[in-house]
């Protein structure tokens, strides 16, 4: 019996009529961009997240690129960040021209170190950019206190997180702007892509609107040159359908995740630290050993697949290697050697994670 890392086929009985019966909606209306469903969903996803604004975008590296382009970062700025994510967070300060910053990571969270962030800040810094990975938040309190300090701005990159709170505070609702992707396999994700970004500052949210449409505020006026990422309505019925069942979605992640922890507990692995309550929706339940390539081959020979997010750090990756010849991030060259993510989604079953841990257990225990 095969084991996929992600299987969206087993969440479609919960869904399907409410897509069925939004898209025969928007085919009737003849309204497919930008129109009442996408509009519902950004009221909807602000309410979730608890700000004023949520603004539909077509991805979410655009979601992380209006941010920026909207809060004035441009050519000469600097963007302090990992290199420890998905190359999109990266590109999306290299597309308005400013420099991305790399700074390493707490081994024990995978999320960007507090204190190289400070250690990293010059004249020329502009904005942080945590990203909140595997789905557990980044220490917020402490990235908004140097923030503060030094007057920069906080972009989170919230791709892999939606849902998940730190105090009673939601993730998307700690800096200037919370950017969402949901790429189908995320904990909230469409049938392509899709994105979002949320904020309480109006002005940012009005020019991120017209970013988003070609700079337009009015129809056939452009106030500046922008993009076309708008958001269709196919996308925002499908995220509709699937947004009330998200809580449950993470809810069961996190159990999940609790039963691989108990299965795998006294084997050499350093296992995910869930952090404190609500601090994790696990959009990845990733583990930590020296054997990994070993693990993971035994895994597949069983016919189940693993994931290794993200064996190339971004200071390593070729647009950025000659910048970034002299950056040393030990933690984040250390962890892109042991990671390895395990299968993960909401209608996981007990019997299915048995058999991932039995395998595991048979190489390592």
């Amino acid at each position: 019996m095969s084991i996929p890392m992600v299987d969206l086929r087993a969440e479609l009985p919960l869904i399907e009529e409410a897509i069925r019966a939004g898209i025969d909606e928007v085919l009737r209306s003849g309204q497919f961009i930008l129109g009442p469903h996408t509009q519902a969903l950004e009221r909807d996803i602000a309410a979730l997240c608890g700000t004023r604004h949520a603004v539909a975008c077509a991805s979410g590296t655009d979601a992380l690129h209006l941010a920026l382009r909207a809060l004035g970062i441009g050519p000469g700025d600097e963007v302090i960040t990992t290199a420890f994510t998905f190359i999109g967070t990266a590109e999306a300060i290299a597309y308005v021209g400013a420099t991305p910053v790399f700074v390493d990571v707490r081994a024990d969270t995978f999320n960007i170190d507090p204190d190289a962030i400070e250690a990293a800040i010059t004249p020329r810094t502009r904005a942080i950019l945590p990203v909140h990975l595997y789905g557990r938040m980044a220490d917020m309190a402490a990235i908004g206190a140097v923030a503060r300090r030094h007057g920069l701005h906080v972009v989170e990159d919230c791709a892999q997180s939606i849902g998940a709170a730190l105090g009673g505070r939601r993730c998307g609702a700690f800096g200037a702007a919370g950017c969402f992707s949901f790429y189908p396999s995320k904990n909230l994700g469409a049938f392509g892509d899709a994105g979002m970004t949320t904020t309480d500052d109006d002005a940012l949210a009005e020019a991120m609107r017209a970013l988003r449409n070609h700079g337009s505020r009015r129809q056939y006026h452009h106030d500046f040159i922008g993009y076309n990422s708008r958001l269709d309505e196919f996308q925002a019925v499908v995220l509709r359908a699937k947004l009330g069942h998200l809580a449950a979605f993470n809810a069961a992640r996190r159990a999940h995740a609790a039963a691989y922890s108990e299965r795998l507990r006294g084997l050499p692995l350093v296992l995910p630290d869930p952090g404190p309550e609500g601090a994790h929706v696990f959009h990845q339940y990733t583990v930590r050993t020296a054997r990994r390539d070993e693990v993971q081959a035994a895994l597949k020979t069983a016919g189940i697949a693993s994931a290794i997010y993200y064996p190339v750090p971004l200071h390593r990756q070729a647009p950025f290697r000659e910048a970034c010849a002299r950056v040393v991030l030990p933690a984040t060259e250390a962890l892109a050697t042991e990671v390895l993510s395990l299968p993960m989604y909401p209608r996981l079953t007990a019997a299915l994670i048995d058999e991932v841990c039995a395998v595991i257990r048979g190489v390592l225990g």
